[in-house]
Formats: C-alpha cells, sequence, structure tokens
C-alpha cells in the first residue's frame, strides 16, 4: 500500500500538481476514502515493482466523492448506493508514459490520439501504458461482479474517455467539466451495458473481460 501511494503522490503531485504536497507530507499520497476502497495495483515481470494503480471507492457513510464536487444531469436517487463504486486515481509510472506532455490520460489527449507521425519507441510506450490500463479496468469489472457493483462513476479528463471510446468502451457523461484534478467530466457506466456493446464491438475485449 505504502508503494501505491507513492506512486499517487508521483503522479498527481509532483508531475501534475493535482494535489498539494504539503497536504501530503513523507511523499505518500493518500485520504479518507482508502479505508473504504479496493485497491489494485500493476507490476512488472521482471523486477516486480510497481507500475499502476486504481481503485475503487463502495459506498460508506462518506458518501462518493464525485457526488460532493460534480454537478449531475441525472437523479442519483435512481440508484441504490450499494451496487454504484466510483473509479479514482488511476496512477501510471511515468517510464511507462511517453515523454513530453502526455495528455492521453490526464488531459484532453486529442493532438496525441490523433498524430498520425509518431515513432516507433512513443507508441511502444502507448501500447504497454494501454495495457495496464485495460488490465486495471478487467480488475475493477471482475470485483464489481463479486460484490455485485453494477454501475460505476468516474471523473475522467477528455483524454481517458477517448481512450476508452476507441476500444468500445463508452462512459455516458451525467454533468459538465468541472476543475477536479484539472479539467474533468463525470461519467456513469453501466456494467450491463458495457458489457453487451463490447460483445458486439470488441468480441476480443470482450472475452478477455469474460475469462
Amino acid at each position: 500500500m505504502e508503494d501505491i501511494y507513492r506512486l499517487r503522490y508521483k503522479v498527481y503531485c509532483d508531475e501534475w500538481g493535482f494535489e498539494e504536497p504539503e497536504d501530503h507530507p513523507h511523499g505518500i499520497e493518500t485520504d479518507e476514502y482508502d479505508n473504504h476502497s479496493v485497491h489494485f495495483a500493476a507490476f512488472r515481470e521482471d523486477d516486480g515493482s510497481l507500475i499502476g494503480t486504481v481503485r475503487l471507492i463502495q459506498s460508506s457513510d462518506l458518501g462518493l466523492p464525485m457526488l460532493k464536487h460534480c454537478a449531475l444531469d441525472i437523479d442519483t436517487s435512481a440508484f441504490k448506493d450499494s451496487i454504484v463504486g466510483e473509479i479514482s486515481r488511476l496512477a501510471i509510472s511515468k517510464e511507462l508514459r511517453r515523454r513530453g506532455p502526455d495528455k492521453a490520460l490526464y488531459d484532453d489527449g486529442i493532438r496525441e490520439l490523433e498524430e498520425e507521425n509518431i515513432p516507433i519507441s512513443v507508441k511502444e510506450r502507448r501500447k504497454n501504458e494501454n495495457a495496464i490500463v485495460l488490465g486495471l479496468y478487467r480488475c475493477l469489472y471482475k470485483e464489481s461482479l463479486e460484490k455485485g457493483i453494477t454501475h460505476w462513476y468516474a471523473v475522467m479528463a477528455r483524454g481517458l474517455y477517448l481512450l476508452l471510446k476507441k476500444i468500445s468502451i463508452i462512459p455516458r457523461q451525467i454533468g459538465p467539466e468541472v476543475n477536479y484534478h484539472g479539467l474533468r467530466a463525470p461519467y456513469l457506466l453501466d456494467l450491463v451495458q458495457i458489457m453487451d456493446y463490447l460483445k458486439e464491438k470488441n468480441p476480443c475485449l470482450y472475452h478477455h473481460f469474460k475469462d
């Protein structure tokens, strides 16, 4: 867990400035939702080092953070708290992200995703980065099935939304963008609808999630 918190600190405090370093002493980034979350991690096969993490926040007396920071266009009372979780704190090690302004996860992502003349080295980093994101989302899906969670909330940068849309995972935007860890919008993912769409549009990824 300390390695997870240190990776989050590097990404959210050092690299992007989403969180103030003085609010997170000793080089670790944590908050009150960590004790109510399931945490996932990706490790290198060669040396076992941590290279990625994400968490699934579960219902508790604290509520879910998206509901406190975003204005939503839907009636949230339609969902029981016990079946909704929130995805947050996606962090990928900088060594796996491409150099320069890596917008695909933490910003608008448009230039990088539409760019055609990309060096092979950058394409390889992007492939690795995307594989880690998909692996973590697969873990989120498996855990949600076990816990009976049917919907996810997520506050995403435009770049992450475009990355997911490109592989046929299409979150539904349910409110306007806000300045929360950069410019972000709130999204809802219905897991049944997501998997039905994947089965039709991207069967290889569908079976990867279901296997």
